[in-house]
């Protein structure tokens, strides 16, 4: 979507709103990292974000890929930096096909600064000003791209006639298809506002977004103003310098005027209601900004879909998704970004596109070595393995391997059952409660458009040992209303349902529309998914030593348990899934007297 357009949309609604700007950092894991400060930050509301390039395009791969996961995994609109500075016209068109091949609606056309130490030219064959790439943006895309464009307030302190040349520069890149400006960094509101009433007079029409910088740290705002050549006022100064080295006082200090100027600039009667962050990629000073406005609180993310959707091109319509992936959506996306289609309508199903091979995406776990040993130690019995999937699901650990990140909100709602079935061998993977009849903005099942009511059956995926196993399926089978898969890391399969359709296991019912099945379950994801899921427990045996005690544990379980989910089709019956793994879990111990691990008499790998 257009940044135009959701400028236009929250006018209509009246409403402030805010985005936040980030810049590729230099390593694999700081890439990692920022990917991940950027998908908790996404909790904060942004209407978008955007990401720049750096001088003399030297990170142009990384943006390009950024803008990429931001559009496709973590579905937040973005707008793509796009420099003259060291671009020849083919780096440029690669960078603008690319963007487009990404879903990406919006790009910022700058000149750019000069890599450090040098003197700024225009590369043989490239553009000069910022002016030259609007124009060639707008030749070679039509109206395809929202075009940004740089506004200088700080040009308002300067001498008269170099004031109004400033201002032309930028009436010539509106004139040339500019949709809005983002304006440099500034601290001085009065100087602001005279700045846009003068663009105003010039018949500058579009909106004009003011750039924030919050203030972290004495230092780093001294260096930030210096780079961006800006005045501050000497009463803001005189607020902050007394506590310079008192960096969390400043930073106190400072998010409280920085405050006050937002209040001022969306208090002013000049038609502006967004604000656009500059986050230097750090989370905590745009999370005490935004409270300081009281704006976080009120912040309401309406989700289309109990699941994240991607706004590229080819999925914007996608509306169905088996539940397998729930936990590895970035694994669900790769497997399935060649197919020529995506499941989407009342009744469709994944059966008909095949999934890529597991060689070609290549199944990884997030953990290192150093990182396992602290997350779950070095467990040596099936106790032990199921103490940490209880733990799990209480939120008292922070990751498995098959989920990344701790438990959803929703799990809390059955999190002491489902560390019951852990604690007794069924080790979950994936679950889903029973819901009936949620109102469509509940904080924990919500979902859709307003007024709707949203309903889900209750789910489980889990590995289990073929003796437990062979106790459960008995009491599964005599409640009519579950079905089940079971497959074997060989790919048996065996169930009880006699369809080959999908059944959808989330539905919703909204206003003025047919009822909406998002989330499915049906077989042949679920054999897809198996090598999957077999594969994450055999990387996570990996990360300790061959043959040692823990690494022997996980492959012995990999190799013998079989994966089974479970659907249970009464909705109206929230906790009727757990009673057979509860009657199960009492056959196994009067039968057993104790656990029984694979190929292990006492519970300890051989």
């Amino acid at each position: 979507m257009k940044i135009s357009q959701k400028i236009e949309q929250a006018a209509k609604e009246d409403r402030v709103w805010w985005s936040f700007e980030y810049f590729p950092p230099r390593t694999a894991q700081g890439l990692q990292n920022l990917l991940d400060r950027i998908e908790r930050m996404r909790a904060m509301g942004p209407e978008f974000i955007d990401i720049t390039w750096n001088a003399g395009g030297r990170t142009s791969e990384l943006t390009s890929e950024l803008v990429k996961t931001c559009q496709k995994l973590i579905g937040l609109e973005t707008c793509m930096h796009l420099t003259c500075t060291g671009m020849p016209k083919e780096k440029v068109d690669t960078a603008l096909r690319e963007a487009k091949q990404h879903g990406c609606r919006n790009v910022l056309a700058l000149r750019g600064d000069p890599p450090v130490g040098k003197e700024w030219e225009a590369v043989e064959g490239g553009f000069r000003y910022g002016v030259d790439l609007v124009r060639h943006i707008r030749a070679e895309y039509g109206d395809y791209f929202d075009i940004a464009v740089a506004g200088y307030p700080q040009t308002q302190r300067f001498p008269p006639e170099e004031r109004a040349r400033e201002m032309e520069y930028l009436k010539s890149k509106v004139d040339a298809g500019a949709n809005f400006i983002f304006t440099q960094m500034f601290y001085d509101v009065d100087m602001f506002v005279e700045w846009v009433q003068a663009a105003r007079a010039a018949g500058i029409n579009i909106p004009i977004v003011p750039g924030i910088m919050p203030v972290q740290t004495w230092n780093g705002f001294q260096k930030a103003t210096s780079l961006a050549k800006i005045t501050v006022p000497q009463a803001f100064l005189d607020e902050l310098e007394p506590y310079k080295n008192n960096d969390e006082k400043v930073r106190e200090v400072g998010t409280k005027l920085v405050a006050d100027l937002c209040r001022r600039i969306l208090a002013a009667d000049i038609g502006i209601k967004g604000l656009h962050f500059y986050t230097m990629n750090l989370e905590k000073g745009c999370r005490l900004l935004l409270e300081e406005l009281n704006l976080v609180p009120r912040i309401e993310v309406i989700k289309p879909l109990p699941w994240r959707q991607s706004l590229t091109p080819n999925r914007r319509t996608e509306n169905i998704r088996p539940i397998f992936w729930a936990n590895r959506t970035r694994s669900y996306l790769s497997r399935t970004e060649n197919w020529d289609e995506y499941p989407n309508g009342r009744f469709g199903d994944s059966r008909s596109p095949a999934y890529g091979e597991l060689d070609g995406y290549g199944v990884w776990i997030k953990q290192t070595a150093e990182d396992a040993h602290k997350l779950w130690n070095t467990p040596t019995t099936i106790a032990e393995i199921r103490a940490l999937f209880s733990r799990f699901c209480l939120g008292d650990l922070a990751a498995l391997p098959w989920s990344d990140s701790a438990p959803s909100s929703e799990t809390t709602v059955i999190a002491q059952q489902l560390a019951k079935l852990n604690e007794l061998g069924f080790l979950t993977i994936n679950s889903q409660p029973a819901v009936d009849g949620a109102r469509s903005d509940d904080r924990i099942h919500g979902w859709g458009p307003a007024n709707g009511y949203v309903y889900q059956k209750a789910y489980l995926e889990f590995f289990v040992s073929p003796e437990l196993l062979d106790l459960l399926i008995p009491h599964i089978e005599h409640d009519i209303n579950i079905t089940y898969y079971v497959i074997n890391n060989r790919g048996d399969l065996r169930t009880n349902t006699h369809s080959d359709g999908p059944n959808a296991v989330t539905w919703g019912v909204f206003p003025g529309k047919e009822i909406v099945q998002p989330t499915i379950v049906e077989a042949i994801s679920f054999m897809a998914w198996k090598d999957e899921a077999y594969e994450l427990g055999r990387q996570w045996a990996k990360l300790y030593e061959p043959e040692s005690p823990t690494n022997k544990l996980i492959d012995t379980i990999m190799d013998s348990y079989c994966l089974v989910n479970i659907v249970h089709n009464d909705y109206k019956k929230p906790q009727a899934i757990f009673e057979p793994f509860f009657k199960a879990g009492a056959d196994y111990a009067a039968k057993y007297g104790s656990e029984l691990a694979p190929n292990g008499a006492n519970g300890h790998a051989n």
